[in-house]
C-alpha cells in the first residue's frame, strides 16, 4: 500500500470513530424502557430482585436516571452511573450482585463496601439497599 493511501484510510478511519463514538445517550425514557426490559428478560430470582431493585431506586433516589451499563441496569447522576445490577444468570455466578461506581457518595474512612452478593431481597436489605441508595447520591 502506497504511504498516501494509508494516510488517507488513516483520516477516514478516525473521522468514523469520531462520527460513531458520539451517539446521542438516550433520554431518561427511553433508559426506563431499557431498564425494564433487561429486568424483564431475566429469569427468577434475578428478575424479582431486580425489579425490587429498580423500585427501591426510583422512590429512594428520584434524582438516578435508569440506563443500560454493559447490558446491566443501571441508574446515573449527571450522566455518570452510580449504581447497577448484574444478575446472577448472564455471569454464570451463584448471586446477584449489587454494586456501586466511584461518584457513590459512600466514603467511609479509609475502606468501604462498593459491591454485595444479593440472593433475596427481605424487608432487612432492602432498608439496607435504600439507605446506601440515599448516601450515594447526597
Amino acid at each position: 500500500m502506497e504511504p498516501d493511501d494509508e494516510r488517507r484510510r488513516t483520516r477516514q478511519s478516525q473521522g468514523r470513530r469520531e462520527e460513531g463514538d458520539r451517539a446521542p445517550r438516550a433520554d431518561k425514557a427511553d433508559g426506563e424502557a431499557e431498564v425494564l426490559a433487561s429486568i424483564a428478560s431475566m429469569s427468577g430470582s434475578d428478575r424479582a430482585i431486580g425489579e425490587r431493585l429498580h423500585a427501591i431506586i426510583r422512590t429512594d433516589a428520584p434524582a438516578l436516571s435508569p440506563r443500560l451499563w454493559y447490558g446491566m441496569p443501571a441508574y446515573a447522576k449527571d450522566g455518570k452511573v452510580v449504581c447497577f445490577f448484574q444478575s446472577a444468570q448472564k455471569f454464570k455466578t451463584r448471586y446477584a450482585t449489587f454494586g456501586f461506581q466511584h461518584d457513590a457518595n459512600l466514603d467511609d474512612g479509609h475502606m468501604w463496601p462498593v459491591a454485595f452478593a444479593v440472593t433475596e431481597l427481605t424487608a432487612a436489605e432492602e432498608a439496607r439497599i435504600s439507605a446506601l441508595v440515599k448516601k450515594a447520591v447526597s
